[in-house]
């Protein structure tokens, strides 16, 4: 695609002719059966300008537009929303924010606004584009060096991993067509939305979240383990792809140190993601285990706030529930893993106690929150049953004591 930009003049510019632009000798539009498409980039005060003018001229000359595509922006004000000038005093200068912030936070900012209005900037509205950008930096890291403990030969069929990793690998599919779709209409600020949310709500919040105790505290050859880094290498690899034409240096920068042959990340392709991993059913299953799990968090939090209870893992919450699709929802599923508690019991079909903890969204779901008993493992800090424990690793629990013995088996541990 070619791009062209108002130089100020208003005539229509003749792109075929080689005297006046060399550079496309041998271009054919679409129109023409060639590959090729012209776009005018330029401001909206062209609609009566330059795109008014080329558009007359060339319907006149040659009985059809110009262009094929129009993209117009607005105007970059201040954060008050007025005109930017000298005698004002309130210009953004570019080489000022990146010489302060760097390059990406730029970026990240014109990405992240619509650009077909007026779009304002200031110390305040970077300020909280610096903020967004260092979450999404932070994600990029954490990941990284996660990664950095997934080794040659810990790789697993992605048919063998768990729900959890299987649902992220599904949001990823779903994200595909959202992030192509948003930029193949030039929506970056959709791209950024998009993106942020699933990083930070998806993944630091509930994944990641839930995921840390496995991939700290199992066993290096625990499927649940690698199946978690196998899930965690793809989602980086997209993010990072996907990130790459906003955050440039960032993507470039995390991709390095990822990718050992030093490969750039501008020169790969978005991922094709399989279609199997999309899995609708799963989704609105974790929907629905996702809901619970808020009711529990919430409930989990009073306690911590009334000075109840300390981290999560000092909790063994009691969870009533009465509806069939709630008890269906957590058929397998390790809810004490989901809701990062020490232990959780379900009570079907009982009545809970008046004072339970509930949400007016989910009325039929209630909770009492309990202190987790037995001892604090020294490895994971979840409480279990010290009989349960190994005569060998006897201040830890027994999938612990497991992980401890095979690393020592591996030269890891003295």
């Amino acid at each position: 695609m070619e791009v062209w930009f108002d130089s100020g003049s208003t005539h229509a510019f003749v792109l075929e002719d080689p005297i006046q632009f060399p550079g496309l000798a041998g271009v054919r539009r679409v129109v023409d059966g060639g590959p090729d498409e012209v776009m005018y980039l330029e401001g909206s005060d062209q609609h009566r300008g330059w795109f008014q003018s080329s558009l007359l001229e060339s319907c006149g000359t040659r009985g059809r537009a110009p262009f094929d595509i129009v993209l117009t922006h607005g105007f970059t004000l201040d954060e008050k929303g007025r005109k930017m000038s000298k005698s004002l005093g309130n210009q953004t200068f570019p080489q000022d924010v990146i010489a302060a912030s760097g390059a990406d936070i730029l970026r990240l900012w014109v990405a992240s606004v619509d650009y077909t209005d007026d779009q304002r900037i200031g110390p305040e509205i970077l300020k909280v584009v610096g903020d967004n950008y260092r979450k999404l930096r932070n994600t990029l890291r954490w990941m990284l060096g996660t990664l950095a403990y997934h080794e040659k030969g810990d790789e697993v069929d992605l048919t063998t991993i768990s729900d959890l990793d299987r649902l992220m690998l599904h949001k990823l599919a779903e994200l595909d067509g959202r992030v192509r779709e948003a930029y193949a209409n030039f929506d970056f600020a959709r791209v950024v939305a998009t993106l942020s949310a699933f990083m930070n709500a998806d993944l630091s919040a509930f994944y990641f979240d839930i995921r840390k105790d496995a991939l700290y505290c199992e066993p290096p050859s625990s499927l649940k383990r690698r199946g978690a880094l196998e899930a965690i290498e793809q989602i980086f690899r997209a993010l990072t792809i996907w990130l790459a034409p906003i955050l440039v240096f960032t993507a470039e920068e995390a991709w390095s140190s990822r990718d050992p042959a030093h490969r750039t990340v501008h020169l790969e392709q978005f991922p094709e993601i399989p279609s199997d991993w999309r899995d609708d059913p799963l989704a609105k299953r974790w929907e629905t285990i996702r809901a619970l799990r808020l009711v529990v968090t919430g409930a989990i939090e009073i306690a911590r706030a009334n000075k109840e209870i300390g981290s999560s893992l000092e909790a063994a919450p009691r969870v009533y529930l009465s509806r069939p699709e709630h008890i269906e929802a957590l058929r397998g599923v390790d809810f004490a893993e989901v809701c990062i508690t020490s232990d959780i019991a379900i009570e079907i079909r009982r009545p809970a106690p008046e004072d339970a903890f509930r949400l007016p969204e989910l009325p039929d779901v209630a909770v009492v929150v309990e202190r987790a008993r037995g001892i604090k493992c020294a490895r994971s800090w979840r409480y279990f049953d010290p009989a349960t424990a190994s005569p060998d690793f006897p201040d830890v629990s027994p999938r612990d004591a497991e992980a401890l013995r095979e690393l020592r088996a591996l030269g890891r541990l003295p």
